[in-house]
């Protein structure tokens, strides 16, 4: 099928706020080229548990489009209009399959050496559209908060030598009433500014207490009986013998809620396929408790854009082989301080990149602080460059005269 081919019946498998988008701009959804379609629809198709920041990105793309004359948006589009597209990735039912269509499709850009010319048509549309269309500004800047655990130790380890370069470092913090004085400040911009999932807080270890019910909270130990129904999904494949990597991928995209014993309502369909998504697309999430929050840290900052993000690192089991650490029986592991405070210390620098992608980047603050060494580090719009001070500060001092 191709678009011009679109009809409403085509979409009757899709959830029912997914649908009526469809079908209130199919018009126009006829006149994209298949390619463009289809990456499009991948987004359309997750309407209805996408994120209100996801939402309002597909709704202004498809009101841009729609302003646009016929002439105009087929030669903003043409760098998509491929005509040499094999037949296993045209015959795919792209409406149904998003997913699986983007992952053929990509595939077969790179094997074709066609992904450097997609990658200049999708800069071009995307300079073009943001243009029009400018993300919104946040209510207040956006602050991210990273704290490495006390029990993240390594003695000859430089702490946060990437970040040094863009912000005030404080090689020593008193950090009386730290975590009260994080809390506080956490809670008091979700109640100031209010907003679904626009505060998150994501922990390696377990939840702690002390926030605001309207911040959106996940942890390592909430998130295990996702965890482990995914990791036993991933071993059965492996040991079956009959699935390689595509499989693997494909199984995993295909995961729903439900077959991971999941209750999936229209309150908390939102997170709790959030989560699903982390265990399914993320690579070491199932793992290491230090890659499931830098990863989760990415992918809320990417897809729910919050105002407020506050991240804790804590330690990681150790490696091993692949197959035990995949085993979802696989016994209990030492863990790593060591190396769970190098993952700490380059998700932080990671999660200040991913927030700097965002609208308002230039007034955003970010503050990453270890208990353990009593230092920290922060990046905000009133804080000088490449300095370090050697005063004793505490984090109500940081946060009073840089946030």
């Amino acid at each position: 099928m191709i678009p011009s081919e679109l009809k409403p019946e085509s979409f009757r498998d899709y959830p029912p706020a997914a649908r009526a988008f469809v079908l209130e701009h199919i018009g126009l959804l006829r006149q994209l080229p298949l390619l463009f379609a289809g990456l499009l629809m991948r987004e359309i198709r997750r309407y209805d548990w996408s994120f209100p920041a996801e939402r309002q990105s597909v709704d202004r793309q498809i009101s841009y489009l729609g302003s646009l004359s016929r002439e105009y948006r087929d030669h903003l589009l043409q760098g998509f209009a491929l005509s040499a597209l094999p037949d296993d990735v045209r015959k795919l039912d792209w409406v149904r399959n998003p997913e699986v269509f983007v992952d053929m499709l990509t595939a077969w850009l790179w094997s074709s050496h066609r992904i450097n010319a997609f990658r200049a048509a999708a800069k071009q549309y995307s300079e073009a559209w943001r243009k029009a269309s400018p993300e919104p500004v946040p209510p207040a800047p956006r602050l991210s908060i990273v704290v490495l655990d006390k029990d993240l130790r390594a003695p000859s380890y430089k702490l946060f030598r990437k970040l040094c370069a863009h912000g005030v470092y404080f090689p020593a913090v008193d950090a009386t009433n730290a975590w009260p004085e994080i809390f506080s400040r956490v809670n008091d911009r979700a109640s100031r500014y209010p907003g679904e999932f626009r505060h998150w807080y994501i922990d390696g270890a377990s939840t702690q207490r002390g926030l605001d019910q309207h911040v959106s909270a996940i942890s390592w130990e909430g998130i295990e009986p996702v965890r482990t129904a995914v990791l036993a999904r991933m071993h059965a494949v492996i040991a079956s013998g009959n699935g390689g990597p595509e499989q693997l991928r494909t199984r995993m995209a295909e995961t729903d809620p439900h077959q991971l014993g999941l209750p999936s309502t229209v309150d908390n369909d939102a997170f709790t396929r959030f989560q699903v998504s982390l265990m399914t697309e993320g690579s070491g999430t199932q793992i290491f408790s230090t890659t499931f929050v830098q990863w989760a840290a990415r992918e809320a900052l990417r897809r729910a854009q919050p105002w407020t993000l506050l991240l804790r690192f804590a330690p990681r089991q150790r490696q091993l082989p692949m197959n035990e650490m995949l085993a979802s029986n696989a016994p209990s592991n030492a863990v790593d301080p060591e190396g769970s405070l190098v993952d700490a210390d380059m998700g932080a620098f990671y999660t200040w990149i991913d927030q700097q992608r965002l609208s308002g980047a230039g007034d955003s603050g970010f503050i990453a602080w270890s208990e353990a060494h009593n230092q920290a580090i922060v990046v905000s719009p009133t804080a000088p460059r490449g300095v370090a001070s050697p005063n004793l500060v505490t984090l109500n001092q940081i946060f009073q005269q840089f946030v």
